[in-house]
């Protein structure tokens, strides 16, 4: 028996079992899992390819075979976020293609056949109406004669011709459309529209119209949902009868509508369904014998359900805290899934709870002993209220700190802002935690998977609300004494790297930063950012240009002179979504007041880094910032990172502390 040394080293500077490598080594990004006659299919981002994802297929005799090739990227940009990329039905394949936006059937492996026409125009979201040998989808047009009428891109709901590629418009004039779905029989399209200035969860309409002898839609009508209300996943169940998920109750649960009748099916305080970044989520699905088979989220994490015709609910037990492609093919049902010590993967499940693993994200099996379990918290928040996180405490079975040190601590917190904090197993954070730093990642107020009025409390408040949780989760654990309340970062990417700024602005608490993409001026980001959220910020900050003194006042760019923190900027250079711009007017508000700070931009990458080359450079980065700010050596060889005015500022933090101590710094 072999006896296991343990070395006390200070906190954030210990070997890792996990090499930042393992961020992409051989590490895919699973999505869109289905499983449709014992075959079962997803697509794989690989950062060894530029990001590019691949659509794969497993046979029941479990071979994998990549239909697209290589160069090729089954990704669609509608709404910039993408999703519902692919079609598989019987012997029809239909991929997107992010590079040109156009439809391709895929006839054999690697051979693919464009369906649409050459023109501007983005695609989402498809459906086969197989008895009209077409398809439909939700079209994004891009063509600079469409932008100079319409003032910006337009949506709409679409026909297209298999044979021809002729595509027919079926539903105009709103801002936004989504989730078309076909009834068993045919003849009844449904289908989800909003306009601005909402986002899908500020509320949607459900429509529904007959589809005439010529294809086109007959007397539309909304059924459901209106610009207050959200409604999400409309689906037809085997039988006929449309479901769908909305929050009379505060809560989106599951409805449907039997002989013009809305009825409740599950009452519950939980979430059936989440924000519609992207099309095709689901969340639910069809069993043979009229069960349905539901992700709930509550307290953080996602539960399997399953709900009779009656609402009777029986939880099935797995290991994952994060679900979603629900697909059910006869008694099985295909997921992709994460726990807090499983990475993601797409997984093949009985009724019973029993998994099969079809695929992981990454080939490397986590040891418990050096896996940081996430613990969700809650804590006190300005006014009194609640707020939740999940905290991961530094974790390595070859390390301690050394004694009396408590472990630095870094505060992150999901993008959107309207989302949820991941409750799986994040390589990124276990790099950190294996590292000996202990991680937050907030759900703010304004967060989902709490309910409407949780939900609701970002409105008008953010930059503020955000902003205030963050802070008092990094206190609370402070007065908990599991953290040092003296060395403390904040990071987080996109509207996180806008709560990051904010934070380093607008507060004292945190000594470093590291933002992502991250939003520094509000102004910019409604003058410059794209259709989906272009009004976003009406319902965060209020009516643009009516409540511009709220956007100059929560632009932490704006207000540079109040960062005295090193920042770490880390930038896209193809990002849409936050232009590279506004990255370099945050870098050069810094630059101009002498704050300590680090500006590395990636050619190539938009929003969200996913070649191998950016997302490894920029962990790395990251370990460089916070050794030098914290003061410790990294375990890691990387490549130092270049502080700019770092020096400069820690001569005159030592020569304050020299001179209120009664010293001459110059002695």
């Amino acid at each position: 028996m072999t006896t296991r040394t343990v070395t006390a080293a200070p906190f954030g500077s210990w070997a890792s079992p996990f090499k930042i490598e393992r961020l992409t080594d051989r590490v895919v990004f699973l999505t869109e899992a289905r499983g449709i006659d014992g075959i079962r299919w997803w697509l794989e981002g690989r950062p060894e390819e530029g990001g590019r994802q691949a659509l794969v297929r497993r046979d029941p005799d479990g071979t994998l075979t990549r239909l697209t090739p290589e160069g090729f990227n089954a990704r669609s940009r509608v709404h910039e976020y993408g999703g519902g990329a692919v079609l598989i039905s019987g012997d029809l394949v239909i991929v997107c293609d992010f590079v040109s936006g156009r439809l391709h059937r895929v006839v054999r492996p690697g051979e693919l056949v464009p369906i649409t026409p050459e023109r501007d125009w983005r695609y989402a979201d498809l459906v086969h109406d197989a008895g009209r040998k077409r398809l439909m989808a939700i079209r994004e047009d891009h063509e600079p004669e469409t932008v100079k009428r319409h003032g910006e891109w337009n949506n709409e709901l679409v026909a297209i011709d298999l044979a021809s590629g002729e595509v027919t418009v079926l539903a105009g004039g709103s801002d936004f459309y989504a989730a078309p779905r076909l009834s068993p029989d045919g003849t009844t399209l449904v289908w989800l529209e909003w306009h601005h200035p909402n986002m899908p969860w500020d509320g949607t309409e459900l429509r529904q119209a007959t589809i005439g002898p010529d294809g086109s839609l007959v007397e539309p009508r909304t059924i459901a949902g209106s610009p207050r209300d959200w409604i999400s996943q409309p689906q037809w169940s085997p039988e006929g009868i449309l479901h769908f998920v909305a929050e009379p109750t505060g809560w989106m649960n599951l409805y449907r509508i039997v002989d013009g009748t809305i009825e409740q099916v599950t009452d519950l305080e939980a979430e059936l369904a989440g924000p519609d970044w992207q099309f095709g989520y689901a969340t639910y699905a069809f069993l043979p014998d009229g069960d349905i088979l539901a992700v709930a989220r509550s307290d953080g994490r996602d539960n399997l359900i399953r709900i009779t015709w009656d609402g009777e609910i029986t939880p099935i037990d797995l290991v994952y805290t994060e679900i979603d492609s629900v697909s059910i093919d006869g008694d099985r049902f295909v997921i992709r899934a994460a726990g807090p010590a499983n990475p993601a993967v797409v997984a093949d499940v009985d009724l019973q709870g029993d998994v099969t693993v079809l695929r992981t994200a990454t080939p490397y099996t986590p040891d418990l002993e050096d896996v940081s379990i996430s613990q969700h918290i809650e804590f006190k928040t300005t006014g009194g209220r609640t707020a939740y996180g999940n905290f991961y405490p530094p974790t390595n079975r070859s390390f301690v700190g050394l004694p009396g040190e408590l472990p630095p601590l870094i505060v992150t917190s999901h993008g959107g802002p309207t989302a949820a904090a991941f409750s799986g197993y994040a390589t990124g954070l276990q790099l950190f935690a294996s590292r000996g730093y202990a991680v937050l990642d907030v759900d703010y107020g304004g967060s989902t998977g709490y309910g409407r009025e949780y939900r609701k409390r970002l409105e008008g408040q953010w930059g503020v609300v955000d902003v205030d949780d963050c802070v008092a989760g990094a206190k609370h654990l402070a007065e908990q004494g599991l953290v040092d309340g003296a060395r403390q970062a904040i990071r987080g990417g996109s509207a996180s790297g806008f709560t990051t700024l904010a934070a380093l602005a607008f507060t004292d608490q945190f000594d470093a930063g590291t933002t992502y993409f991250g939003i520094g001026d509000l102004r910019a980001f409604v003058k410059d950012t794209h259709k989906f959220e272009s009004r976003y910020l009406e319902s965060l900050l209020g009516p643009w240009p009516e409540a511009e003194q709220v956007y100059l006042d929560r632009s932490p760019s704006l207000h540079a002179e109040q960062i005295t923190s090193p920042v770490l900027v880390q930038q896209g250079e193809e990002d849409k979504i936050v232009p590279k711009e506004e990255a370099e007017r945050i870098v050069d508000s810094l630059f101009e007041r002498r704050v300590p700070h680090a500006y590395l931009l990636y050619p190539g990458e938009d929003h969200g880094f996913r070649s191998r080359e950016a997302i490894i450079r920029s962990f790395g980065a990251e370990l460089s910032f916070y050794a030098q700010v914290f003061g410790f050596e990294p375990a890691d060889d990387v490549e130092p990172l270049e502080i700019r005015f770092f020096d400069e500022s820690r001569a005159r933090a030592e020569g304050s502390d020299a001179a209120s101590d009664g010293v001459n710094p110059q002695t």
